[in-house]
């Protein structure tokens, strides 16, 4: 007993920087969130206690929508091209030599640590309808580009193709999932005259359900918080303001609008927590069908 106490306080010392961390920095903030999401306060003068007024005011707001179907859409855009871009990419990895495969890791994931704003910046050139990259590209195959940053049908698109650029640690989740899939799976459906549709379906795809899985919670948690490329390229500058439309508006911009340009704080608290609800409801639903598809090598789906 003496020695398990002694482990246990060994392992509480180690974990105390992190669990203090948490609570000044997460729990403390997220407390006081909720309570100014029921005042009506902008920082110069002390909470108004307003009740529900903030939350009524949620449903009565249309941009609050206009962000949230935004943001929505953005998300069923790009979560399921990044996962497939990413396998793709990976499934290329898998196949390459030892040597090949690092130096290509190491491009893919270059990009992850790129600045957001920078990515905001390349994005307007890239995609500028009339000198960008992008559509010089599709010209010379007789494409006449859309203008992506003016056209509000493109603009998501856009942005969408801009994420996929820094898929890299996506992609290295997958290349270690591939490679964990037992070469004999593989042999034995060749054997039995498996395609390779039928190997990909039959045996890649429910090898590997654990790390898509994961990814899927985490590429959804982060789509619903975009923030950082459309807020520069759309909303970032007065250069850039020009640009702006109802298209580019996701939440979280306009939660970062109430609380940091109207001074609004206590509303944009109660639109924080209602982005906390819509996260928490969509991944209790994401765990609770991946029971159905999500295949633990030694346990059950």
């Amino acid at each position: 007993m003496k020695r398990r106490t002694k482990e246990a306080w060994a392992a509480y010392a180690f974990l105390s920087p992190w669990m203090i961390g948490f609570v000044i920095f997460m729990a403390i903030p997220m407390i006081a969130s909720l309570v100014l999401s029921f005042t009506d306060y902008d920082a110069l003068r002390p909470p108004d206690a307003v009740g529900w007024a903030n939350y009524r005011r949620l449903l009565e707001d249309p941009a609050v929508r206009k962000s949230l179907v935004n943001t929505m859409v953005y998300t069923v855009m790009s979560v399921p091209a990044t996962m497939a871009f990413s396998l793709a990419l990976a499934s290329l990895l898998a196949r390459a030599g030892r040597r090949s495969a690092g130096f290509f890791r190491t491009v893919f994931y270059l990009p992850e640590i790129t600045p957001k704003v920078a990515v905001g910046v390349l994005f307007l050139i890239l995609f500028n309808g009339q000198v960008g990259l992008v559509n010089a590209v599709l010209g010379l195959v007789g494409i006449d580009g859309p203008q992506w940053s003016t056209d509000g049908p493109w603009v998501k698109p856009g942005l969408v193709l801009m994420h996929l650029w820094s898929a890299g640690s996506t992609v290295i989740i997958y290349l270690a999932a591939l490679r964990g899939v037992p070469r004999e799976l593989y042999e034995a459906a060749e054997l039995d005259g498996a395609s390779a549709w039928q190997r990909f379906r039959r045996i890649t795809v429910p090898m590997i359900s654990g790390a898509l899985f994961f990814t899927l919670i985490v590429q959804t948690i982060a789509a619903l918080q975009s923030f950082d490329e459309a807020y520069t390229a759309f909303y970032g500058s007065a250069a850039s303001a020009t640009y702006s439309n109802d298209a580019a508006l996701f939440y979280l911009i306009y939660l970062f609008q109430q609380a940091f340009e109207f001074l609004h704080l206590g509303y944009a608290s109660a639109m924080a927590w209602l982005l906390f609800v819509v996260i928490l409801a969509i991944t209790l639903v994401q765990v609770r069908l991946s029971r159905r598809f999500v295949y633990y090598e030694g346990g059950d789906r």
